[in-house]
């Protein structure tokens, strides 16, 4: 069986996203699917970036996930950037974790 190569994206989601638990249900599903990389609040109060890396259809799923968020949540608007893998992250987490 090959494997899928390497793919990366870095997502900003807007809307009600911060105070609600949206990190954790990213953080649960990254690591579901057995993605690589962090979610963090953005300043501005009312984002969350997300970079990831994976294989690219695990990539395409969070994408969905982020679209959907959590029941608490709002989303406005998911702005997604492919980017090439780096291979830098060790798991998934909160906050930038790089190995």
């Amino acid at each position: 069986m090959v494997s899928e190569p390497l793919a990366a994206v870095r997502a900003v989601v807007r809307g009600r996203v911060q105070g609600i638990g949206f990190r954790d249900y990213v953080l649960n599903r990254a690591s579901f699917l057995g993605l690589t990389g962090y979610v963090r609040n953005l300043p501005d109060g009312r984002s969350v970036e997300v970079v990831a890396e994976g294989a690219r259809p695990d990539l395409e799923q969070l994408l969905d996930y982020l679209r959907e968020g959590p029941r608490m949540s709002r989303i406005e608007a998911v702005d997604a950037e492919w980017r090439d893998a780096t291979d830098a992250y060790d798991g998934f987490g909160v906050g930038l974790t790089r190995s």
